[in-house]
């Protein structure tokens, strides 16, 4: 099937998550480097250009051929798709007095282009530094917001147009509806895509991938890889799908024995746990980068995964690697031309890089999000107990467990305490690796946290201090690393987290809830505990949500019980500017 719309990928965070929102409108979409020939688009209806995490002035920045944008194919540019455009045309682009990051509210003055159908102020999701502060010729002024004045272009006799908000994703109310005027009224496609009835492709894939080798799975009990495991349960049958649970000691209370329970309940007739602990927190002894972190843990994992292999005779050409690897764990480890490392995913390291170079590794979900991972599942009768699971990180808990090199003390601000901790961030489509701003109460409305990130330039996540045994100010942070003691005060607390949200019902409201230990309190009580319960659909982007005050006052007053646990703190950050996860 040729695709009517092809995006062309300038390294954004959301590059594939466009493709996949243009599916979604019924639409065959494919993804292409951003520099493709105009000649090789000719017979598309349509083109996108992603955002990036580049400058436009940068000349190692990416492009696209300029020919495209004279041939009469509709053009739409998304963020750093605006400021090619706009660049290449004439117009000028230059870097804002502060960045944009999060909510914005949308005001549009010409309704009746691609936002057709759309009226009033509009909550839109930004993620840039740099903006279009002069059109081109030709070009009028759609929308604006008090930061970005000029947010939407177009020359609609020319059929171009471009918007520097992400409609792609969910937190752009009003995305799908620009989306969908895009490609049924200027680009005049046709639905010709139904994202149902996947499994048959996917199973088709594995047969044809496989061969007449078995697959080895290493599974984390999550959904994306309980998932890619039955599908190649079905595909090839229980006799030529063997799995393994690697217990790195990293985990949830009773994570082990549910996996070991539900995976016999899938049918598998070879499944074992492999109890490595004690290697993997040796490795990680005094580690505190988060990068290095996730690296020491990937390439753990691939030793483990080979000394297994090795003793149980899977390297003698009958057999290939399984993983239950989903598109965001690519993209944001940097797995497109363009794109920048947001964190690098532990099965994206480069042990796993040389499997995939060697052909011994099977992804059937690579191509798909959590929501879709999620949908297949449901199409091949998984309950619900295990694909209504939370997400959650291969890395496990070593990346909830912060670690401190030196000592330091909470530095006042005007707005709060910017606390002597660094989390990892997404700002402008790149990596961050900035201070925490945390308030004394709860700001007045949610737009607080992102206009404080917005307008401090070395921070990029607030939370509120919720509890405290001493005053927030006389808080330390003191150093820490990665070991068995704090690993266990974490795996209490996310444990008490976990069962009060079950109890109220509230895991069912949010998408995932982080627990976070951070190396900030006192000599008696080291630590303090970050909650970071968020809304999403695909984890791309994410909302930062307010549980009922009665659920956080039991979780209050459990978790301040907890020996060890000097502070209770609230993450208030959406994603972008901050992460999900705080490394």
């Amino acid at each position: 099937m040729d695709p009517q719309i092809t995006v062309l990928d300038a390294g954004g965070q959301y590059c594939h998550l466009i493709a996949r929102r243009v599916r979604d409108l019924g639409v065959y979409a494919e993804v292409a480097p951003s520099e493709t020939p105009a000649g090789d688009l000719a017979r598309r209806r349509g083109v996108i250009i992603s955002g990036g995490p580049s400058s436009v002035y940068d000349p190692r920045s990416p492009t696209i051929d300029p020919a495209l944008l004279d041939s009469g194919t509709p053009v739409l540019g998304i963020c750093y798709g605006q400021q090619l455009m706009a660049h290449l045309l004439g117009g000028l682009v230059q870097k804002g007095e502060r960045g944009e990051y999060g909510f914005a509210q949308l005001d549009i003055t010409a309704a009746d282009t691609i936002f057709r159908g759309i009226e009033g102020r509009q909550q839109v999701w930004m993620s840039h530094r740099d903006l279009v502060v002069k059109p081109p010729e030709g070009f009028i002024v759609l929308a604006g917001t008090e930061t970005c004045p000029i947010a939407a272009i177009a020359a609609p006799e020319r059929r171009l147009y471009a918007i520097q908000f992400h409609a792609e994703v969910v937190h752009t109310p009003s995305g799908r509806t620009i989306l969908s005027n895009f490609l049924f009224d200027v680009c005049g496609c046709r639905r010709d895509w139904d994202p149902a009835g996947q499994v048959q492709a996917v199973e088709e894939q594995i047969r044809a991938v496989a061969g007449d080798r078995n697959v080895f799975f290493f599974v984390s009990g999550g959904v994306d890889s309980t998932v890619a495991y039955t599908l190649c349960l079905r595909a090839l049958g229980p006799d030529r799908v063997h799995g393994t649970y690697v217990d790195t000691g990293l985990m949830r209370d009773g994570e082990t024995e549910f996996v070991r329970t539900n995976f016999a309940a899938l049918g598998a007739r070879a499944f074992a746990v492999e109890d490595a602990q004690a290697r993997f927190l040796d490795a990680l002894a005094g580690v505190i980068d988060p990068e290095k972190k996730r690296h020491i843990i990937g390439e753990q994992f691939v030793d483990v995964q080979e000394k297994i292999l090795e003793s149980e005779h899977f390297l003698d050409g009958h057999w290939i690697l399984g993983q239950g690897t989903i598109y965001p764990d690519t993209i944001e480890s940097g797995g497109t031309a363009n794109a920048d490392l947001i964190k690098t995913h532990h099965n994206r390291v480069a042990g796993i890089q040389k499997l995939i170079e060697q052909r011994r590794i099977i992804e059937p979900l690579a191509s798909f999000y959590k929501d879709e991972v999620r949908a297949i599942g449901r199409e091949l009768g998984l309950a619900p107990e295990l694909l209504d699971r939370h997400p959650f990180p291969g890395p496990g808990l070593a990346i909830r467990c912060l670690g401190s090199e030196r000592n330091g003390v909470p530095k006042r601000l005007e707005d709060g305490w910017l606390l002597p901790v660094q989390s990892v961030g997404v700002q402008g489509d790149s990596r961050t690796y900035r201070a925490v701003l945390a308030l004394e109460q709860f700001p007045a409305s949610e737009e607080e946290a992102a206009r404080l990130i917005n307008r401090l330039e070395g921070i990029n996540r607030v939370v509120v201090a919720v509890w405290t045994a001493a005053p927030l100010p006389e808080l330390r942070v003191s150093p820490a690393g990665l070991t068995a003691e704090r690993l266990a005060r974490l795996r209490r607390a996310d444990a008490i987290v976990r069962r009060l949200a079950h109890e109220s019902g509230f895991d069912k409201e949010v998408w995932q809830f982080p627990v976070v230990l951070i190396p900030a309190g006192t000599a008696e009580r080291p630590d303090s505990v970050v909650l970071r319960p968020i809304d999403s659909v695909d984890g791309m982007t994410a909302q930062a949500v307010k549980m009922p005050p009665e659920l956080l006052a039991r979780m209050v007053r459990e978790l301040s019980a907890l020996p060890g646990i000097a502070g209770i703190f609230y993450d208030l950050t959406n994603k972008p500017p901050a992460t999900i996860e705080w490394e």
